[in-house]
């Protein structure tokens, strides 16, 4: 039997990252993964294939809507060729997946395929095609998460579908009705939209995005709608039928009132949930909490003292590069340091187009907190940089203590704003002052600059383009 210092049971973005920190510090690592490929659902069914989708029909819109105005003019028709855009997006897994082999043999990771099943504390059975035992000082739970459903709809994986089938459809939808107005249904819905279908987005909060700051949601809803999907919010669904290749959907409106939608597909995209199935935590003594999550102390500890979880599968917000902190956490604690992670500057992205991003306090918590803030906010059409490549829609707004200056929340939507909310984390992390980000001097022009004009704007109500 393989002894070692650490195991990780699970290899998306938590689990391998965790694996590689816990060999850098000189602990003897196995990762443990059910599936044929390591990733998780980050890699395999989640953010890289969804954002070579978005790609791939971003590029479509392009030279159906926007070539001719930039003076390229094609042709003939322009034609979605569906299955050499599935395949690119299922190369560029292939290839990312890859990546994480290669990672696992330069940082001598043993890797063994299979479910990892708890004995005890101390040992993990491993069935895969063969049955094998492993003894580990340590363990790392970080097996993710899975599609939730609503418990009168019948997932059928065909016309019914999650997210994991939406990204490889052999067609594309005549109407796709979308059951949940979140980060994945949003962005699977853009998609099928440039490619020609019609989506209808039900919502059973009174807005979409509802976590994010209502602003946002405002702002992308808007958007969303010019571009053709339709929206239905405070709706609440209570019936989803297939009948043949017909599916209908039936909601009750605010007011009571039966709304009644009929698509070719239906996907369900009402959140996820955590995933611990025959991990037999129980066995190890390891505590699950009723909403299936692992339970864990500050520094994701579980009630048995030598066994760790991180990630989906552990309470706050399901992203990867929560997950990847987590597991930093984890084997830097392992190894006697002292690490922490601020889960207020956790960054949140929405990959739609215009991008939307956030990290801090929205408005709506801080007015619930009774914070005294003031709010600072510059339109992306102002800038130079988004006139020239006509991406005017959206902005950034900075939301700042009004006694101390210090920036409490940045809500962005635009161009790329996935990439700019790093600049938001890093001067947060730093305790900056809505002034000090605006006294720092941001390239001309770039799509940052509405950053620095939106502190501008709160620090004394002084942007300079608008």
């Amino acid at each position: 039997m393989n002894s070692y210092d650490v195991a990780v049971i699970g290899s998306g973005p938590g689990g391998y990252v965790a694996a590689i920190r816990c060999a850098q510090l000189g602990m003897k690592t196995a990762i443990i993964e059910k599936y044929n490929t390591l990733g998780g659902t980050c890699l395999n069914v989640g953010c890289i294939p969804s954002k070579a989708l978005l790609d791939s029909s971003h590029h479509y819109e392009d030279a159906v809507s926007h070539f001719e105005e930039h003076g390229i003019e094609i042709p003939g028709e322009v034609k979605v060729n569906l299955e050499k855009m599935i395949a690119r997006k299922q190369g560029v897994v292939d290839q990312t997946t890859k990546g994480i082999d290669y990672l696992m043999d330069k940082n001598k990771i043993d890797v063994y395929h299979g479910v990892g099943s708890f004995k005890d504390a101390t040992h993990i059975e491993i069935n895969g095609d063969k049955k094998e035992e492993i003894e580990a000082k340590h363990t790392i739970i970080a097996t993710g998460s899975k599609p939730s459903s609503l418990p009168f709809i019948d997932i059928d994986k065909e016309r019914i579908i999650t997210s994991t089938e939406a990204l490889k459809l052999k067609e594309i939808p005549k109407h796709l009705v979308i059951i949940g107005g979140g980060v994945i249904g949003l962005e699977l819905g853009q998609v099928y939209r440039r490619l020609g279908a019609e989506v209808s987005v039900v919502e059973f909060m009174d807005r979409i995005i509802p976590t994010m700051d209502g602003s946002l949601s405002k702002e992308l809803q808007k958007v969303l709608k010019k571009k053709g999907i339709k929206f239905y919010t405070s709706h609440k669904v209570k019936g989803v039928n297939r009948k043949g290749d017909k599916i209908t959907i039936k909601a009750d409106d605010k007011k009571g009132k039966e709304v009644s939608l009929e698509g070719d597909y239906c996907l369900v995209s009402v959140g996820r949930r955590p995933y611990t199935d025959g991990l037999n935590a129980d066995k190890a003594g390891v505590k699950v909490n009723d909403k299936g999550q692992i339970e864990v102390n500050d520094h994701l500890q579980t009630n048995v003292s030598n066994i760790y979880a991180i990630g989906d599968v552990v309470k706050g917000a399901m992203l990867a590069h929560k997950a990847e902190e987590e597991g930093v956490l984890v084997a830097e604690s392992l190894a006697g340091q002292k690490p922490h992670i601020d889960y207020n500057l956790i960054p949140g992205v929405v990959y739609t187009w215009p991008e939307v991003a956030a990290v801090g306090k929205t408005e709506e918590q801080l007015k619930e907190a009774g914070v005294k803030y003031k709010s600072g906010q510059f339109p992306m059409r102002a800038l130079g940089r988004a006139r020239a490549s006509m991406d005017i829609d959206g902005f950034v707004k900075i939301l700042a203590d009004a006694e101390t200056d210090e920036v409490l929340g940045v809500h962005m939507i635009g161009a790329r704003t996935a990439d700019l909310i790093a600049e938001a984390v890093t001067a947060m992390e730093f305790r900056a002052s809505a002034e000090d980000i605006s006294r720092m001097s941001h390239a001309h022009p770039t799509y940052a600059e509405a950053v620095k004009e939106a502190a501008l704007a709160a620090t004394e109500d002084r942007a300079l383009h608008v």
